[in-house]
């Protein structure tokens, strides 16, 4: 089999090492944002150091020219900022401690069912892979996956408590910065999403290499019962992402949608305005939906593609021989990740600066291409410093020999197909291109054609998408069997940190605009924060085509190991078991989305009334002589999206419980791949038709163009049939379509974990018969 280069202390240092240069740089990003002041006492200075008035302290103020230097206007910002900060701040608490109980039953559940598999004996058992070796006890995979998971949980939890806190921490400094000019404020914006993407890439690694060394100690040359009791880390992260995907996306469109509908439809008021009730509950939706709610959901992917890669790995000739720096190829790609994109992330804040709108779309993809370039030699060299020359891959049953250069191509493929799938998204929801411009054009005829040309363009955008992830999984499986595909994944999600950092950005721009508005800046200011959202806009777009695309390839490894660890050897369609399973899994996502937009619509008709009662029964509000009540507003998307986000998680929860239970592995195994094949097309059709539908409004918002003219200004016919559009996308684009993709890898990796007590005790009905 040959040697490695980098020997096992080599590899224990480096893993700990990048994990912690990537929470040293991001912490640095950090103390670089907080120099921008929100305070009256005239010093909102700068983003960042230097006396050369490049990044800064010599900046004239837009209010400066005009001559309206306001110091109030500061003030404000920081009412509004504490505002958003507290009402995302008690939505959270008040979520986790609901997902708190479930996180404890489900733990408890996992331990009973794991540790029955053999009894709740204490004596080692036989292995599964190998008979004449002998394995820890099956109560002691039950005691770690269940310590595992508690982890996986709290680990998703704080990734997404601390986006929130760094988001709303960011969004006045963003507005501030951007009286000095557009390039400010996106390196505010820009930074702040850098700490939150490396927080997080940094954590998911940290404590999942800990968690391996601790275990270690325990199961010693054990590995196949150590990497089985370690998916437990995935599960846990997925568990949390579910609930905060779910609960933070209806609270966001519940506020958004109810904001809309009144606010520009009805009143011809603008976007972000303060006489609206629900706009401080928009602004905070963003917080806790687009960047709580993703930090979870990637974190989720990140740990599950990891637990997948490790599981197969044991089994093979990495496990068997206890080649530890081989091993841990997975983990090693991920922390040349956090390298390579804190070099990326300098090209963005450090070597070109943005100066013009036009640049900052540009200057966001260039991330993409810059950090997906450097990472495929990132790539190269690990696989040729980490990985034997020669070795095998478990694959059903036989082991397959594999070459280094295999695996390298394998993970390449993985990393370049989610750019393809980035651009793609970009393509079909940036109004810089023609198939958003075309659904804008539709509009002159009113919303029944943009409904339309919206949903067309949502279905065309899944064939390329598609096509890149079959041909990653067609060249992965061909190469390296299952391991492959998880290495593939763990490819695509290797930039976490700057995919996470374009992300987050997007928000933190569209509180920015909405505090400028609020504040009553010019609107030269509120021009510049538009320009930040809209490429923000996009990027949210590329960074759900990514989290769906890595979901796909994650599902689909876990879904192998899972038929590894049950003992199934072909999963045959043509047999009933099975081909029952994939029509039941096929309807799941149908299931899923209605119950999570029927939710976004019950939440959003109670707070169209409540906005309406205000604009009708307090007096002075549309005059601007009196307050709108923010705090209902927050309140009834806070109780909508607590009480609405139980019945779809129980809905995923359950479902492999109530299968493998019943039905037995065969029918899970075909519900796993009905799930997954459905729930992809789903999701990205969902995700680009609401992207394009919301920038498609921005485009005739924006008037850029003559073509764009010719449909506004604002309250326009063509405008007001775009808002609806928009109204229509939102549950579409940030509720519906990024939950689906945690509920194909959730079911997957929850079947993987409860694998060995389906195996034993599943498929009652049929045992009964």
């Amino acid at each position: 089999m040959g040697t490695t280069i980098l020997s096992d202390l080599g590899t224990e240092i480096l893993i700990p090492v990048c994990a912690i240069i990537g929470i040293g740089f991001a912490l640095v990003q950090w103390v670089i944002v907080s120099k921008v002041t929100v305070s009256t006492d005239g010093k909102s200075s700068s983003s960042g150091a230097g006396a050369d008035g490049k990044n800064g302290y010599a900046e004239s103020l837009i209010e400066e020219e005009e001559g309206i230097n306001d110091h109030s206007v500061v003030h404000k910002c920081a009412e509004i900022q504490n505002a958003i900060a507290e009402g995302a701040t008690s939505f959270l608490f008040t979520e986790y401690q609901y997902v708190g109980v479930f996180m404890v039953a489900f733990a408890i559940l996992i331990f009973l069912f794991l540790g029955s598999v053999e009894g709740f004996s204490t004596k080692s058992q036989a292995c599964t892979y190998d008979s004449s070796k002998m394995c820890k006890p099956a109560l002691a995979t039950a005691v770690f996956s269940t310590i595992s998971f508690l982890l996986g949980a709290v680990t998703s939890v704080i990734s997404g408590f601390l986006g929130m806190k760094i988001a709303t921490y960011a969004n006045a400094r963003t507005t501030l910065e951007a009286r000095k000019g557009v390039g400010k404020a996106f390196i505010v914006a820009f930074r702040s999403g850098a700490v939150m993407g490396f927080l997080l890439a940094a954590n998911g690694l940290l404590v999942l290499y800990i968690a391996i060394n601790v275990f270690k100690l325990y199961y010693g040359d054990d590995w196949e019962g150590l990497f089985e009791a370690i998916t437990g880390y995935g599960l846990g992260g997925s568990s949390m992402a579910l609930f905060g995907r779910v609960g933070g996306g209806i609270y966001t469109k519940a506020a958004d949608v109810g904001a809309d509908l009144v606010g520009k439809v009805e009143r011809n008021i603008p976007e972000d305005d303060p006489r609206n009730p629900a706009v401080i509950a928009d602004n905070v939706g963003d917080n806790v939906g687009d960047i709580a709610g993703m930090g979870s959901d990637l974190f989720g992917s990140y740990a599950e593609s990891s637990c997948a890669a490790l599981v197969v790995a044991s089994i093979s000739s990495f496990g068997v021989n206890h080649e530890f720096t081989a091993m841990l190829y997975p983990l090693l790609i991920s922390s040349v990740g956090i390298l390579v994109c804190l070099l990326t992330t300098l090209f963005a804040t450090d070597f070109f600066e943005v100066e013009s709108v036009k640049e900052i779309e540009p200057a966001l993809k260039k991330q993409l291409v810059i950090s997906t370039v450097l990472m495929t030699i990132g790539i190269a060299l690990v696989s040729w410093i980490a990985l034997p020359s020669t070795f095998t891959i478990f694959n059903f049953g036989i082991q397959k020999e594999v070459q280094s250069w295999q695996l390298f191509l394998c993970v390449g493929v993985g990393l370049w197909a989610g750019l393809i799938i980035g651009f793609v998204t970009e393509y079909y929801t940036s109004n810089a291109y023609s198939p958003v411009q075309d659904v804008a054009d539709s509009c002159r005829t009113g919303a029944a054609t943009n409904i339309i040309f919206g949903l067309a363009l949502g279905y065309k955008s899944v064939i390329i998408p598609i096509f890149a992830i079959a041909i990653s999984i067609f060249v992965s499986f061909s190469f390296a069997a299952m391991y492959g595909i998880a290495v593939a994944a763990v490819g695509m999600l290797s930039t976490i940190a700057t995919g996470l950092a374009i992300d987050a950005y997007g928000p933190i721009s569209d509180n920015a605009g909405g505090i400028a508005e609020m504040a009553g800046m010019s609107h030269r200011i509120r021009e510049r924060t538009d320009a930040l959202d809209a490429a923000g806009n996009t990027t949210a777009a590329i960074g759900k085509g990514f989290a769906i695309g890595s979901a796909a390839l994650v599902s689909l490894a876990l879904f192998g190991a899972f038929v590894s660890r049950a003992g199934i050897s072909t999963v045959d369609v043509l047999t009933p078991k099975v081909f029952i399973g994939l029509l039941v899994g096929a309807m799941l996502p149908y299931w899923f989305s209605a119950m999570t937009m029927k939710s976004v619509g019950s939440a959003a008709l109670k707070m169209v009334e409540e906005v309406r009662r205000q604009f009708n029964t307090i007096p002075g509000l549309m005059e601007g002589t009196a307050k709108p009540d923010y705090a209902n507003c927050v309140k009834i998307s806070t109780d909508a999206s607590i009480k609405e986000m139980i019945p779809p998680g129980a809905l995923v929860m359950l479902t492999p419980l109530i299968v493998g239970i019943l039905f037995g592995v065969e029918t899970l195994s075909g519900v796993l791949a009905g799930s997954l094949v459905s729930g992809v097309q789903i999701a990205i059709s969902a995700s680009n038709t609401g992207g394009a539908w919301d920038n498609a409004k921005k485009y005739i918002e924006a008037g850029a163009s003559e073509h764009a003219k010719t449909l506004g200004p604002k309250g326009s016919d063509p405008h007001k049939a775009a808002v609806i559009g928009d109204t229509v996308g939102d549950p579409l684009k940030d509720t519906s379509g990024p939950s689906l993709n945690i509920l194909i890898k959730l079911m997957a990796v929850e079947s993987l974990v409860f694998a060995p007590f389906f195996a034993t005790h599943g498929g009652l009905l049929f045992k009964m018969f």
